[in-house]
C-alpha cells in the first residue's frame, strides 16, 4: 500500500508530467491557429467569398486571443482547471462550429451567416480558448523549473510554433483525401483530436504541491500597485517593443509566401513554409534558454532587434526581394531574413513572461502577462492588414507562371518594418530597465574590480 503511493506520489509530483506535457499538449493545439493560410483559399472558395473577406477570421482569433488573456488573467491566476477547461470546451467548440458554418456555407452560397458565423466560431470563440489555453500552463512552468523558467516555457511556447510545422502536412493530406467537402469535415475531424488532446493537458497540469496562490480580495496587491513598483515607463517599454516584435514578424509572415516565389523557389514554397516554423519554434526555445543565463533577459530583445534591423536593412539596401531571382547570393539573403524574423519573432514571445516575472515577481505574473498579451491583439489588426494595405497600394502585379506578386510591394514591406525595429530598439535601451538580478551583478562586479 505503501510502496503504491510512493509510486502515485511520484507521478502526482513529476515536473515533466504536471507541467512540461500538458503545456506541449495545449500549446500543440492551439497553436495550430497558425495554419489558417493552409486552409483560408478553401475555405473562400467553398462558401463564395473572396480571400481578404475570410481572412478577418484570422485577424479576429489573435484579437481575441490577446484580449481573452488580457480579460481572464486573473482566472487563470486563481484556478488554472477552471482556466485549462475553458480553453479546452471554447478551442474544440470553436473548431467544430467553424466546420458547420463552412458546411452551410457550402449549401447556401454568397450567405453572410456563413461568413459570420466564421468570424464568431473561428475568431471569438477559438480566441477565447486560444488566450486561456496560452497562459494557463506558463505560471505552472515557471513554478515547477524555478532554475530553468525561460527554458520551460520555451519548450511550451515553442510547441505554440511548433504546431504550424506538424498540423500544416496533416491538414494538407485531409484536405487532399477527404473528397467533396474535406474541408468542413477537416475541422470536425480536428475538433475531436484537439479536445482530447487538450483535455489530458487538461486532467494533468497542476501547480507544485508548496505553492498556494494567496486567497481573498486583500491578499495581494492589484496589478497596478505591482507595475507601480517600477517605473511605469519600463513596462511600457516592454509592451510596446513586445508589440512591435509581433507586428513585424506578422507584417512579413503573412507575405512570405509571395516573397519566396518573388526570388524564384514557387517549388519549394511548402518546404520553406515549414522551415520557418522550425525556425519560429526554435526561436522560442533557443533564445529563452539561452536567456536563463544572461544575467538580464531584456539583452535578448536587444540581439532580436539589431539582427531584425541588420538584415532588413542588407534587404533593402540590395533590393534583394526584388533583384533575387537568379541570384543565389540575393536568394540566401532574403531567406536568411525570413528565419531570422521568425526566430525572432517566436523569441519574443517565450521572454516576455520569465522577462516580467524577473521585473514583477512570480505572485502576479498570469495577470501581468495576460495584459501584456494584449500587445498580441493589437498586433494580429494591424501587422498583416499593413501590410497587405502597402502590397496593394505601391508597386504593380506581375505575372509569374501565373500567379500574380508585386516585388516592390513586398520590398516596400520592409521600409515599414525597419523603422518600427528601430522603435523598438531605442525602447529597450532607454525604457526598459535593467532587472535587480542585474544591477546586483553589476555592483558585485564593480566591487570586485575596485579590490
Amino acid at each position: 500500500m505503501a510502496e503504491n503511493e510512493k509510486k502515485t506520489g511520484g507521478w502526482r509530483s513529476n515536473k515533466w508530467i504536471r507541467a512540461a506535457i500538458p503545456a506541449l499538449l495545449l500549446h500543440c493545439s492551439i497553436g495550430t491557429v497558425y495554419c489558417w493560410s493552409i486552409f483560408s483559399q478553401e475555405i473562400a472558395d467553398y462558401i463564395g467569398y473572396t480571400k481578404s473577406a475570410t481572412e478577418w477570421a484570422f485577424s479576429f482569433a489573435i484579437f481575441f486571443l490577446g484580449m481573452s488573456a488580457a480579460f481572464l488573467g486573473n482566472v487563470v491566476e486563481k484556478d488554472i482547471h477552471k482556466s485549462s477547461l475553458i480553453a479546452t470546451i471554447c478551442f474544440s467548440v470553436g473548431m467544430a462550429l467553424t466546420g458547420f458554418f463552412i458546411w452551410f456555407g457550402g449549401s447556401h452560397q454568397h450567405n453572410p451567416v456563413a461568413l459570420i458565423g466564421i468570424y464568431l466560431s473561428y475568431g471569438l470563440i477559438m480566441g477565447i480558448g486560444l488566450g486561456t489555453g496560452y497562459l494557463s500552463p506558463v505560471k505552472t512552468l515557471m513554478l515547477w523549473f524555478q532554475d530553468r523558467k525561460g527554458l520551460a516555457t520555451g519548450l511550451a511556447v515553442a510547441g505554440f510554433g511548433a504546431a504550424k510545422a506538424i498540423a500544416s502536412p496533416i491538414m494538407q493530406w485531409m484536405l487532399e483525401h477527404l473528397g467533396n467537402g474535406g474541408i468542413y469535415k477537416m475541422f470536425w475531424i480536428l475538433a475531436c483530436v484537439y479536445f482530447v488532446m487538450m483535455f489530458v493537458g487538461h486532467l494533468l497540469l497542476k501547480k507544485p504541491d508548496g505553492w498556494h496562490e494567496p486567497q481573498g480580495k486583500d491578499a495581494k496587491p492589484s496589478i497596478m500597485q505591482v507595475l507601480k513598483t517600477k517605473p511605469i515607463t519600463n513596462y511600457i517599454g516592454i509592451w510596446v517593443m513586445f508589440y512591435i516584435n509581433i507586428t513585424c514578424g506578422l507584417a512579413l509572415i503573412s507575405q512570405e509566401k509571395a516573397i519566396v516565389k518573388c526570388i524564384g523557389l514557387a517549388s519549394v514554397v511548402g518546404i520553406i513554409s515549414t522551415v520557418s516554423a522550425v525556425f519560429n519554434a526554435g526561436g522560442r526555445l533557443g533564445f529563452s534558454a539561452w536567456a536563463d543565463t544572461m544575467k538580464d533577459r531584456n539583452t535578448i530583445y536587444k540581439l532580436i532587434f539589431i539582427l531584425s534591423i541588420a538584415f532588413t536593412g542588407l534587404v533593402m539596401l540590395t533590393q534583394g526581394i526584388k533583384n533575387g531571382e537568379g541570384n543565389i547570393l540575393l536568394v540566401i539573403l532574403v531567406l536568411a531574413l525570413i528565419f531570422i524574423v521568425n526566430a525572432g519573432y517566436g523569441g519574443g514571445f517565450s521572454n516576455v513572461p520569465t522577462l516580467l516575472s524577473d521585473h514583477y515577481g512570480m505572485g502576479s505574473i498570469s495577470a501581468i502577462h495576460g495584459i501584456t498579451l494584449s500587445a498580441w491583439a493589437f498586433a494580429g489588426l494591424t501587422g498583416n492588414q499593413v501590410a497587405t494595405y502597402i502590397v496593394n497600394h505601391s508597386g504593380e502585379w506581375i505575372d509569374h507562371d501565373g500567379t500574380q506578386i508585386n516585388p516592390v510591394g513586398y520590398q516596400n514591406v520592409l521600409y515599414f518594418t525597419i523603422a518600427l525595429y528601430i522603435v523598438a530598439l531605442v525602447l529597450c535601451l532607454l525604457l526598459v530597465k535593467p532587472t535587480d538580478k542585474a544591477l546586483e551583478a553589476k555592483a558585485a562586479k564593480k566591487a570586485a574590480a575596485g579590490k
